[in-house]
């Protein structure tokens, strides 16, 4: 069977209230990946929407040859979203579950639950006159808010929304330390629940980023021309932690993750900033210590750290300057292993889209004075499209499609030249380890050769790019961030490539590279290997049209393995030894360049590799190992041609990104109307759940729904070509998964029979 992953990179939106929605959806996408590592191993899974998941990989691969895997490997959040990205992502990494978290978010996410002792009213009788404002606000959110509800839920709504109001003003009404304790509650309960296996492949890492914001904020330096630099404020903090691909009994210290979750999700006015010294506290009264904490504190917060402020940051929630969190997303693909065919998707989960600010004709009045006042400061920034980043990606694809067809268009001439060099005599021999090697340095000497002039330019950025992969594995490796320090550690390697001639490249083609840049490419140049294996492994994939996958696994096995080792080269952790030389790092950097190629071992790479292509080789019919042979030798070629394209930096995983969401908007199969027909989350400007409990029943059971249907939608929409399932498969798949959803919340979703009964005739 042919083999493809399904990898998803989640961004999770803000959302107040709609976190309870947010978790229903997180529980599916968690619930996908769970059917598809039993699916892998063999094993059955029955369980409600799992059991339908785990149905359809089988479908799939019987009616469509295509054995697929479905990975979740990077996470980032913001407020609502980065609490549940939090959750997520310690379920993935080690193996924990999510449905100790769901009775906790429909006990425990309610206003009577998270409101300060303190700053509750102190009588029946305090602020009598606000209850018409909020009986006023209850009514201006339509009479529709309860139709799906029971209705004694409206008695309770009305109660809590009044005790919200009579809450102390001018201070923020939730506790803070309050909900420190209650996530580090949801850990707990996760750890002692029963836990799987982690759902990742060793070796493939899950990274989480967490969006916060420094209120006060820390100062970064910029380097200018007039004046040389300058100081401003930066805001905006990424929480960053991953596993590096090892499983463990948790992604971080739990202190660490509820540091995480609490500073991302402090909305103003309703939570007080986190400030570090409330976890302590925290942590203090339930005598569990944070061994880690100053190195955490130094790696989160380097510039507060550094000035013995770290305890006076003052943090606020992350989606007030990065709502949608997908540039830390993008950046960590560049540590993605790769063992097989990728379908790499980003998925965005935003859970009220359009909601917050309307315009259109049914609101066709200037905004008013506090209107406007309170857009600007809260709603707009935080609701800015994510057209940018969407561009980046987009424009990210097209680099990579253009590049596919600039290698189309000049296949034939490559292979001609290829062939005309080694004579048509080599492909009736068996390549051989020694073979490969002599003739992969043939073909790069004639390249420069064809090249011309160009070459000298191209090989000038080849170095470049070394010197930048070099920066980027030691600056990450010292483990001390900022542009500076990157800085610093790039001007002491370029110095040092430099001083030793490594950059000799010369003007004319005749001459091509000096043996001491070549001996420097064969050392430190893990960048043209993985494009080189990514060139033949995207070949395999062109084949498979007019072969047999069981002819083509010998070598996209040997391809993939090979791919895989060069790949843990660019993983931080693999470096850490080299912690302390980074950061003594003053002048010559040529010794840290000896030991970072020990560490590297690029040499003994390349005899692995063409061991195991000459073994795979071996078993090739002529007509398969001709076009592999040809692309293999004909990559320098190829790479003269195309790596100026992707301005040195080649590619991290060798396919295009798609985009897909995950809203109301967007699940339409059971009801239409998005977030205002089927979420009460969004009533009171997004803190409708807070107010009832049979409100965050119904989206919780809604987030669920519409999770499923958008992943089988995602999961279907990576099969490619002519492969697709049976006419009316697709609808009658989806049924049986809300229907499998319904028949497992029913009995636990006591506050919302109407509704249960209601989807139930919808979905017929």
């Amino acid at each position: 069977m042919r083999q493809k992953e399904l990898r998803l990179a989640l961004v999770c939106y803000g959302g107040i209230s709609l976190a309870v929605y947010m978790h229903g959806i997180t529980k599916e996408i968690w619930r996908l990946a769970r059917a598809s590592q039993a699916f892998h191993k063999g094993e059955t899974s029955d369980h409600g929407s799992q059991g339908v998941y785990r149905d359809l990989f089988q479908e799939i691969e019987e009616e469509t040859g295509l054995r697929m895997r479905v990975l979740v490997d990077i996470v980032a959040g913001a407020s609502a979203g980065g609490i549940n990205g939090v959750f997520l992502a310690q379920a993935i990494s080690t193996g924990q579950s999510l449905e100790p978290l769901t009775q906790l978010w429909l006990d425990s996410a309610d206003i009577e639950a998270l409101i300060d002792t303190h700053q509750a009213p102190a009588s029946r009788y305090s602020k009598m006159w606000a209850l018409p404002i909020a009986w006023f606000a209850e009514k201006r959110s339509g009479d529709n808010i309860d139709e799906l509800v029971e209705a004694g839920a409206r008695t309770e709504v009305r109660s809590k929304l009044s005790h919200f109001i009579r809450s102390r003003w001018f201070e923020p009404p939730f506790g803070g330390a309050l909900f420190t304790g209650l996530i580090l509650d949801a850990l707990n309960a996760m750890a002692s629940a029963p836990r799987g296996a982690r759902l990742l492949p060793e070796g493939q890492p899950l990274d989480l980023f967490v969006t916060v914001t420094d209120f006060r904020g820390h100062p970064e330096r910029l380097m200018l021309n007039s004046p040389p630099e300058v100081l401003e404020t930066e805001h905006r903090l990424v929480v960053p932690f991953t596993d590096h691909g090892v499983a463990s009994e948790t992604l971080a210290h739990p202190a660490e993750l509820a540091f995480a979750a609490r500073s991302t999700s402090s909305f103003p006015g309703a939570f007080p900033p986190f400030m570090v010294g409330e976890l302590d506290k925290v942590l203090k009264h339930r005598k569990v210590d944070w061994p880690e904490r100053d190195d955490f504190l130094k790696r989160v917060l380097p510039r507060q750290f550094a000035a013995n402020a770290a305890d006076q940051a003052v943090l606020i929630d992350g989606s007030v300057l990065a709502n949608a969190p997908f540039r830390p997303a993008i950046e960590a693909l560049r540590e993605r292993p790769a063992r097989r065919e990728i379908d790499r998707r980003f998925v965005y989960i935003d859970p009220s889209p359009g909601v917050k600010l309307r315009f259109g004709p049914h609101n066709p009045n200037a905004p008013g004075f506090f209107q406007t006042i309170i857009g600007a400061v809260s709603e707009l920034p935080r609701q800015q499209p994510i057209r940018d980043n969407l561009e980046d990606i987009a424009e990210r694809s097209r680099t990579i499609e253009r590049m596919r067809g600039i290698v189309a268009s000049i296949r034939p001439e490559v292979e001609a030249r290829v062939e005309a060099l080694f004579g048509y005599t080599l492909f009736l021999d068996s390549p051989t380890v020694s073979r490969l090697a002599a003739w992969r340095a043939r073909a790069q000497s004639a390249a420069a050769k064809a090249a011309g002039y160009g070459y000298a330019a191209y090989g000038h950025l080849k170095i470049a790019g070394v010197i930048e992969a070099l920066t980027s594995l030691l600056y990450h490796a010292g483990g001390e961030p900022g542009p500076q320090r990157w800085e610093r550690i790039r001007g002491h390697i370029a110095d040092a490539v430099r001083n030793r001639g490594f950059d000799d490249m010369k003007p004319s083609f005749f001459d091509g590279a000096s043996t001491t840049t070549i001996s420097f490419l064969r050392s430190y140049d893990l960048g043209f290997r993985i494009r080189r294996l990514r060139l033949l492994a995207r070949r395999l994939t062109e084949l498979e049209n007019d072969h047999e996958e069981a002819e083509l696994e010998p070598i996209r096995e040997a391809v993939y393995a090979s791919l895989a080792d060069y790949l843990e080269c660019k993983r931080t952790d693999r470096h850490a030894h080299l912690r302390k030389e980074v950061r003594l790092l003053r002048g010559d950097a040529g010794p840290l360049l000896d030991k970072l190629a020990e560490s590297l071992d690029l040499k003994r790479l390349d005899t692995a590799t063409e061991e195991r292509l000459a073994a795979a080789f071996t078993g090739l019919a002529r007509g398969l190992k001709r076009p592999i042979l040809l692309t293999y030798l004909g990559f320098p070629y190829f790479d003269v041609a195309t790596l100026p394209l992707l301005q040195g930096e080649g590619l991290d995983e060798f396919d295009p990104i798609k985009v897909d969401r995950i809203s109301p908007d967007d699940a339409k199969s059971i009801r239409a109307g998005g977030a205002e027909a089927t979420l009460k989350g969004v009533q009171f400007n997004s803190f409708g759940a807070f107010f009832s409990r049979a409100y965050r029943e119904n989206d919780y059971l809604w987030g669920r729904l519409h999770g499923a249907e958008r992943m089988i939608d995602i999961v279907l929409s990576s099969l490619t070509g002519n492969a697709r399932l049976k006419p009316g498969r697709v609808a009658a798949i989806k049924r049986a998964a809300f229907l499998a959803i319904l028949d497992e919340e029913e009995p636990k979703l006591e506050a919302i029979p109407g509704l249960v009964a209601s989807l139930r005739k919808e979905i017929g």
